[in-house]
């Protein structure tokens, strides 16, 4: 069983999965599973994987068979486990529980070789669809309190397996880091009763807009103003909304047409990228947070290494500015007919 233990000077939790990696042999760096080799994912190979959460399916195909277009499965190493009591407890001076949450793999597409900016936008919006599935299953479980969604794309971003996937994990805290951003938030809240994010996608979106890569009718994608990795971007929905399975169809169509953009102009400047994807969603239970919080996507490209300095204090060298960085997507072509309207 995975346990959490919680650092007492910062209050940061930790994950100690001894599962996952036991002996110093295991965490030699493996190489993602190339093109031609056995691959899980792929239709045909259904058993190879836990059986499946959720799956959209073409026609009458039967459940983990071939015939899916999304499909989700426990993660076959989970970083935490499902059954169980959370069992707070003492350890000394220190805090301790059980390690219990969810860890699913959502598979985006049974074609082993596309990506995000290759998928028709109707797929993303599938695998968007999926995620908002997940959530409102999940967070009936009041053990609970935050789920995080992510992408990491290519080996150096943290992949081992090649065929397009995401990863979900319910936590039974909520992270310091989106605590931190709930923080911020309500701080700006308190002192300007208007919501930090909102006031963010109104200047990057008007006037000079020198950190705007993209907009649509239901989004803006922006360069922050202080960002910590060069190319980093920041996906943020026009109305405000502070929780993403509170989607609505237009809002999801939207935002795979961004996905799907925003990625390509990444693909076509930075000659496809390793890159990780974060979806930062309000807490499950902080009903509270809905006036001053918004949800919102990361995107940062693997171009820096995160070293000794960094570590050190928490400060980040970012070598490209984000006027500049958005300059470059903003202006990219993207050789795709059905995304010309939209550069």
């Amino acid at each position: 069983m995975p346990e959490l233990r919680k650092d007492p000077v910062t209050g940061r939790w930790v994950i100690i999965a001894t599962d996952r990696a036991r002996r110093p042999s295991d965490f030699t760096r493996h190489t993602v599973v190339q093109k031609g080799g056995f691959c899980p994912f792929c239709p045909g190979n259904e058993s190879k994987t836990p059986p499946e959460i959720l799956a959209y399916r073409n026609g009458q195909s039967e459940r983990d068979k071939p015939g899916w277009s999304v499909r989700v499965v426990p993660n076959k190493f989970p970083a935490l486990g499902i059954e169980g009591n959370l069992d707070r407890r003492a350890d000394g001076m220190y805090d301790r529980m059980n390690g219990i949450g969810a860890h699913e793999v959502i598979i985006e597409t049974p074609n082993h070789r596309q990506t995000f900016a290759d998928m028709p936008e109707k797929s993303i919006e599938d695998v968007l669809w999926a995620f908002r599935d997940r959530i409102i299953d999940l967070k009936r479980d009041r053990r609970f309190k935050y789920i995080l969604i992510f992408k990491n794309h290519g080996e150096p971003a943290g992949a081992t397996l090649e065929h397009p996937h995401c990863q979900l994990i319910a936590l039974p805290i909520v992270p310091r880091q989106v605590l931190d951003e709930l923080e911020g938030a309500s701080r700006y809240y308190e002192l300007k009763e208007r919501c930090i994010f909102c006031d963010i996608v109104h200047q990057e979106s008007s006037g000079e807009e020198p950190r705007l890569v993209a907009q649509n009718r239901g989004f803006v994608t922006v360069s922050p103003y202080a960002p910590r990795f060069p190319f980093e971007t920041c996906i943020l929905p026009v109305n405000h909304e502070s929780s993403f399975e509170n989607a609505s169809s237009a809002d999801v169509q939207n935002l795979a047409q961004m996905i799907k953009l925003v990625i390509g102009k990444m693909d076509a400047v930075l000659e496809r990228p390793a890159y990780n994807m974060v979806l930062h969603t309000a807490p499950l239970s902080a009903q509270e947070s809905t006036d001053y919080y918004h949800w919102h996507i990361e995107l940062i490209p693997k171009l820096t290494k995160v070293a000794g300095f960094e570590w050190g204090t928490g400060f980040y060298i970012n070598p490209t500015s984000p006027e500049e960085a958005a300059r470059y997507l903003r202006e990219a072509v993207v050789e795709t007919p059905e995304l010309a309207s939209t550069r």
